[in-house]
């Protein structure tokens, strides 16, 4: 446990910004499950909007979520 109150501070900032950034992860991965479970269920352009987020806030790399983006629409468009 940090003793410095600037430690204490940033300990506490960090644990905030932890559940912020899950909550953005688990966003774009339950969009994409979802997505290959019932494709009728979510739009591409809803699971866009999220890997797009995520990227936004440098929860993961802009290339990542290219490579997710490509993954969806390949998913959406199988029948």
């Amino acid at each position: 446990m940090p003793i410095i109150k600037s430690a204490k501070k940033k300990l506490k900032q960090d644990k905030k910004k932890t559940l912020l950034n899950l909550r953005y992860k688990k966003g774009y991965k339950d969009s994409i499950k979802k997505l290959k479970k019932d494709k009728k269920s979510i739009t591409l352009k809803e699971v866009y909007a999220q890997i797009d987020k995520a990227a936004k806030k440098g929860i993961i790399h802009t290339n990542k979520a290219v490579r997710l983006k490509s993954y969806a629409a390949r998913v959406s468009s199988r029948s």
